[in-house]
């Protein structure tokens, strides 16, 4: 007997084993499971691209050298997420809440973000005497970081922030106002315009704005935009099942990450335009052999607790992990100790305690309102 389950959104049903009923499986999914292992190896990349351990080892491979992808995966994630969320809430609902969608991210961003600059800030200015970072400081509290020609010291990964606001301030109003048939060939026309941008193909001059300097290769939107595409993919049974044969296998997961490896040794040292626009189609297909399917063969290690913990707090190891980095250095250079792997041992331990403290004070004070404003229960 062939067993049949609705789909959730359509209400069409679909054999139970087929692509049709991994399809249901998924718009019904409230949570995919492995995200957060993904997200531990996204910001422990990070980690490894900021020590100092990497630099002094001799004939490095180019792998080594790559830990910076790390917030090109969590672009390619955040898309794929944000879209989600918005698709189902408009399927519940008719539509999406957009007031809903600002006030959450607010609380997510906005209140660890603007501690952390602020504590910089005044670190810098009242401890260390540096009076010329002042002029610098509305561009980190207008996430324009970005385009910043010089960066504030231990502030310089916000840049990535800075790119997500201004995707979060565009992405929904777009989603929300363009014909759905329309989504994905304009996302097809932004992302080949920054892809071809960031490779000097228009030859554009940059326009500056005191210390601000626009231009497309500092404005890295191809992979959040990738990630977006992906979800509006996936949210249509005909391209889910397409793919399902290749990417719904229990083995794609282990086998799509192994290229990504591959990819970072072969790809050239300048990974702009085109290099960086394979790197982040890779990673698109990693994710979504991530999400097609719960059960993979790499679902075990991502929801092994301390990796997915890490993972739920991984925002707040990116903000405070140059700190750590700084106090880490600071401490184990009086004590004699500041080698490169005690470094990176002492400078990753201490970025997860801080952020474990700061989720369970500043950010669970702030997570409590997110049911109590506009777009309640989203």
């Amino acid at each position: 007997m062939t067993i049949t389950l609705p789909d959730p959104v359509t209400g069409e049903t679909a054999p139970a084993g087929t692509a049709g009923a991994a399809h249901s499986a998924y718009a019904a999914r409230s949570r995919f499971g492995s995200l957060d292992g993904l997200r531990c190896l996204c910001i422990l990349a990070v980690i490894w691209h900021h020590s100092p351990w990497w630099t002094g080892i001799a004939g490095r491979p180019r792998l080594l050298e790559r830990g910076f992808v790390g917030v090109d995966f969590f672009f390619v994630l955040s898309g794929f997420l944000i879209t989600t969320l918005l698709l189902r809430e408009a399927g519940r609902k008719g539509r999406f809440s957009l007031a809903g969608f600002y006030w959450r991210r607010a609380l997510r961003i906005l209140p660890v973000y603007y501690f952390v600059v602020t504590f910089v800030a005044a670190y810098l200015y009242f401890v260390s005497g540096r009076a010329e970072i002042l002029p610098l400081l509305p561009c980190y509290y207008a996430f324009l970081s970005n385009f910043l020609v010089e960066q504030i010291p231990l502030l310089s990964p916000t840049w990535s922030l800075a790119v997500e606001e201004q995707y979060y301030l565009i992405w929904p109003l777009a989603l929300l106002i363009l014909p759905r048939r329309l989504v994905l060939p304009v996302l097809a026309l932004v992302i080949g315009a920054n892809v071809l941008g960031a490779s000097g193909v228009f030859g554009l001059s940059p326009a500056t704005l005191g210390p601000l300097r626009f231009s497309l290769p500092s404005a890295t939107y191809a992979p959040i935009l990738i990630g977006s595409a992906l979800a509006l993919l996936l949210d249509r049974g005909p391209v889910f099942a397409a793919l399902w044969p290749v990417l719904g296998r229990r083995g794609a997961a282990p086998l799509a990450f192994a290229a990504i490896l591959v990819l970072l040794q072969s790809l050239p040292d300048d990974l702009r335009g085109l290099p960086n626009l394979v790197l982040h189609l890779a990673m698109a297909v990693a994710l979504a052999a991530l999400v097609m399917r719960e059960d993979h063969m790499l679902a075990a290690p991502l929801r092994w607790r301390p990796i997915a913990r890490i993972g739920e707090i991984s925002y707040g190891i990116y903000l405070y992990h140059l700190l750590a980095l700084h106090a880490a250095g600071l401490v184990l250079e009086r004590l004699g100790l500041a080698s490169g792997p005690v470094v990176l041992v002492a400078y990753l331990a201490l970025s997860i305690l801080i952020a474990e403290i700061s989720d369970r004070t500043l950010e669970s004070f702030f997570r409590k309102f997110r049911n109590r404003g506009p777009g309640a229960g989203a």
